[in-house]
């Protein structure tokens, strides 16, 4: 037994003192004379033993009142250890997608807040935190309404991470009872399980209805062409179906519909042709009663800006002119001596065309070029300067040109899986045409082979940023121009020098995005969906404008990028799926933490270990029954 105010028992010296009186009054008595003393000293000695035993039991009744008094002033109780202690309580509640969960009255986390808000004491102070908003030191009455119209988050905290930000709200009193009590599903995405934890550690288990949900995870271009993009959406479903029905939207206007195969599996594509050089405000939706975040999916098609070629050339080239159209690209060709440098890096890609040597200059100037991601495609003629070449090229790939080779050569290899090959031909040919070229440099380089000889030497290596032919292609060195492959290869590579912007960005994550435009100096560039609007992180270039996005957009959707009233470009963001698959943790086997079903019964076992037995009642009633016995001995007892 504990006392809750142990100074008061010191008043217990006290009761000496009527001890003491007590002693003193035993002492005095009279002695009344009368004439028959023989009969009298019989009386007189029963009186006295009787008034003794009656003073003894009075002044036993006056301690018990008095000791039950002080007893009960000083409040006598016992508890265990926890409850003694000082307690700090910091909870983490979970509001991310998958708590989007059906139940019967709601979703799983509507019930959670509802549950939490009637069992926790309204005078109990404590910290929560959820995956993006913290309220630190309240009580339930200060943040109900909050709770109440939580919002799900694009964040997911992982376990260590919900350990590691609890540690913080705790003080540095190593004697306080810390607790960290987690609620949520518990999703596997938010494991592994902690190792080190400096507080006792309580899940509180959130188990939705069993969940059919079926998921857009991705839209990527499978094929393309002048004419048909083809998109093709990728699903998952966490339970076996056959199929399940999807839409293609442009903006509101519904463009396409079709079946899903999943053919009693878990994962299914299906493919929609939409027209080629046309904008697309694209959507993808399904309906599906599972998780509602992952129903619809938002990309974009923007109309492809024309490419921009500059050949640099004092020899024929017709062919090019011919390849590279009016109506997707814009081509300059320039002799070598009247190049305006400056102008450079307004290009794609440059094209070095049969040039007997390459300036230094030049060479300086294409290197800044690729690296502000530009593309060069070099075609030697057939007497280089070896040197001038050799400074360019050495620059990428490790690529060096040698002596010629005066020799003819078929070009016989073609590289399927190259970027520049990759779905232009319907099966690896066999039976191709092949040209031919009757001299060509030998090369050492660590680029990738697109084209190469019988004899394995190449033809034409590189890939993204730098294309280096190995033989001349004039009509007096090869017949390469009358080839079928002189159109995919040229076309390809300006194609490829552009850099698409991708169709859709992932909320929450590191994402950059390059404009072509130049700024004044005031100007910024921003962002907007309907009434939202926000000014992205960026970085002005005298010919782009580099925008960072992180912490915003926090919605799902197709944004447009604003300047000064004019819309620039479109990009769409999408939540990331890996809540999509609803696997969750198995906390049975788990040592280190407790395992509650339900918000009720954490509340109703922290409030049994809390409780505090207090006894300073049945001392003021035992105080009570000795003013009841003293009153009986004063009155009955002769």
């Amino acid at each position: 037994m504990q006392f809750k105010y142990p100074e008061l028992l010191w008043a217990l010296l006290l009761l000496i003192i009527p001890i003491i009186i007590h002693l003193f009054q035993l002492r005095r008595f009279k002695k009344t004379p009368f004439t028959n003393v023989k009969l009298l000293k019989k009386v007189v000695s029963e009186s006295r033993k009787s008034s003794i035993l009656k003073k003894w039991l009075i002044l036993l009744a006056r301690l018990g009142i008095f000791t039950s008094l002080i007893l009960a002033f000083a409040q006598p109780f016992s508890a265990n250890e926890n409850a003694l202690r000082n307690q700090e309580t910091v909870f983490y509640l979970d509001n991310s997608f998958s708590m989007q969960g059906k139940t019967e009255n709601g979703t799983l986390l509507q019930n959670t807040v509802q549950e939490f808000i009637r069992s926790i004491s309204k005078n109990n102070n404590f910290t929560l935190f959820t995956n993006d908003k913290v309220y630190e030191e309240v009580e339930i009455e200060d943040i109900q309404n909050e709770l109440i119209n939580l919002s799900p988050s694009i964040n997911q905290l992982n376990l260590d991470q919900v350990i590691l930000k609890s540690s913080t709200f705790f003080s540095n009193d190593q004697r306080a009872l810390k607790r960290t009590i987690l609620i949520s599903d518990f999703q596997e995405t938010m494991g592994p399980f902690p190792s080190i934890n400096d507080s006792e550690l309580f899940f509180i288990k959130q188990k939705p209805l069993e969940l059919n949900n079926v998921s857009i995870d991705s839209v990527f271009i499978s094929n393309a062409n002048n004419e048909v993009v083809e998109l093709t959406a990728q699903l998952s479903s966490n339970t076996n179906l056959e199929s399940h029905a999807v839409s293609l939207y442009n903006e509101d206007q519904l463009i396409a519909k079709t079946a899903a195969p999943f053919n009693a599996g878990t994962k299914a594509t299906v493919t929609f042709s939409v027209p080629a050089n046309e904008p697309l405000m694209g959507r993808v939706v399904i309906a599906d009663k599972g998780l509602p975040y992952d129903n619809e999916f938002y990309f974009n098609l923007d109309t492809p800006d024309k490419i921009k070629v500059l050949v640099i050339s004092d020899d024929d080239t017709s062919h090019l002119r011919r390849i590279y159209k009016e109506n997707e690209f814009d081509i300059d060709i320039t002799p070598l001596n009247q190049v305006n440098y400056g102008s450079i890096e307004q290009y794609n890609l440059i094209i070095l065309n049969e040039l007997n040597q390459i300036p230094t200059g030049l060479t300086t100037t294409i290197n800044e070029f690729t690296k502000n991601g530009g593309t060069i495609a070099v075609v030697p003629s057939e007497n280089i300067e070896i040197s001038s070449y050799n400074r360019l090229s050495s620059t990428y790939f490790n690529t060096s040109y040698k002596e010629p080779s005066l020799q003819q050569a078929a070009i016989s290899e073609i590289a399927f899986e190259h970027p520049i090959f990759y779905n232009v031909f319907n099966k690896n040919v066999t039976n191709f045409q092949y040209p031919e070229v009757n001299s060509y440099y030998e090369m050492e380089t660590d680029g990738g082979v697109a084209l190469s000889f019988q004899n394995n030497k190449p033809f034409l290596i590189g890939n993204e940023d730098a294309y280096f032919f190995t033989s001349s292609i004039n009509k007096e060195n090869s017949n390469f121009k009358n080839s079928p492959l002189i159109v995919p290869t040229f076309y390809n590579i300006a194609q490829l020098s552009l850099k698409l912007p991708k169709l859709y960005h992932i909320l929450g994550t590191y994402e950059e995005m390059e404009i072509p435009v130049s700024l004044s100096k005031d100007n910024i560039l921003k962002v907007t969906k309907n009434d939202y609007e926000f000014i992205p992180q960026q970085r002005s270039l005298p010919k782009k404008v580099s925008l960072i996005f992180e912490e915003n957009p926090t919605e799902d959707g197709i944004y447009q990028i604003i300047n000064d009233q004019e819309a620039l470009a479109n990009i769409s963001f999408n939540y990331n799926r890996e809540e999509s698959n609803l696997r969750y943790m198995d906390l049975s086997n788990v040592e280190t933490i407790n395992v509650f079903d339900s918000i009720l019964n954490f509340f109703q076992d922290v409030q049994k270990s809390n409780r505090i037995h207090e006894f300073w009642k049945w001392f003021a009633i035992l105080a009570l029954v000795f003013v009841l016995v003293e009153t009986a001995l004063q009155r009955f007892f002769k």
